[in-house]
């Protein structure tokens, strides 16, 4: 599986460019997963529901299956975050993973940002960061591949000559 990932702060515009790639290299034939990374406590269940109960009666994981799809349910409870290196290999293989957030590790990344957010760039720091795709692309530091942040098309076509897809 090949793995590329897009960085940046909130609101830089990554869950747009994540999804508007994801379109783009399914409609080129490609499989593709993606794993998001987030700060916040997320629960995809709901109290009340069985599922819920089996975990709050302390089960370690929970398969919930339906005609539509399945889903694996971890409790970490004492456990510390896995780091991406350990969740990647649950992922069913596919010809892309796209990776949103986890600003660190070894895999490449193109950097989201957007003005309005007032942030500086992450390139500057990241060795990891290969591009920028930006909604100001004239304000990018220079010597960078730079992108138009809705230039959907130009970044599929750069990650996969990176990847060699």
């Amino acid at each position: 599986m090949k793995i590329f990932g897009i960085a940046g702060y909130k609101n830089s515009g990554k869950t747009g460019l994540t999804e508007r790639l994801v379109a783009e290299f399914t409609a080129r034939g490609l499989r593709v997963s993606t794993v998001k990374h987030t700060h916040h406590r997320v629960d995809l269940d709901k109290p009340g529901k069985d599922s819920h109960r089996h975990r709050e009666a302390g089960a370690q994981e929970v398969l919930i299956v339906s005609e539509n799809r399945w889903a694996l349910l971890h409790e970490l409870r004492e456990d510390p975050e896995p780091p991406l290196e350990a969740l990647l290999p649950k992922l069913s293989p596919v010809d892309l993973v796209l990776v949103e957030g986890y600003k660190s590790g070894p895999h490449p990344r193109i950097e989201a940002h957007r003005a309005e957010t007032g942030k500086p760039f992450l390139a500057d720091q990241d060795p990891t960061i290969l591009a920028i795709a930006s909604d100001t692309p004239s304000a990018c530091p220079e010597g960078w591949v730079v992108f138009h942040l809705d230039d959907t098309g130009a970044i599929a076509d750069f990650i996969s000559a990176t990847l060699g897809l």
